[in-house]
């Protein structure tokens, strides 16, 4: 099964077993990372914002017209910044890091 690596903001890592098929923001929950996914993944908010190590970025799908919109909105955005619920877990990507920034902005809530 591929891995992945979170590293939060404290700059702590943990590496997780990672499903083909889910996304970035469901390997996070399915072990307890906060990383939070205010809109459950449904493309409407950019809380589950994570900075894509420099390595990995270039393997990753193009983000969407619609992702771009939502990093936008991003707190702490960087030029590897990617949305988690976007982000889907194949073979190819077995290794993944992302760092998950030091906060978030909830438009539902600001």
């Amino acid at each position: 099964m591929p891995k992945m690596t979170f590293i939060d903001a404290d700059g702590n890592r943990k590496e997780v077993d990672a499903p083909v098929g889910l996304s970035v923001l469901e390997i996070a929950h399915k072990n307890g990372l906060d990383l939070e996914g205010a809109c459950e993944g449904s493309l409407a908010c950019s809380t589950c914002h994570v900075v894509v190590d420099e390595e990995w970025f270039g393997k990753l799908d193009e983000a969407s017209e619609e992702e771009e919109d939502m990093l936008d909105l991003a707190f702490g955005l960087t030029h590897t910044s990617r949305l988690g619920c976007q982000i889907k877990m194949t073979d190819e990507l077995d290794g993944l890091e992302v760092s998950i920034p030091s906060g978030t902005r909830n438009m539902l809530l600001d």
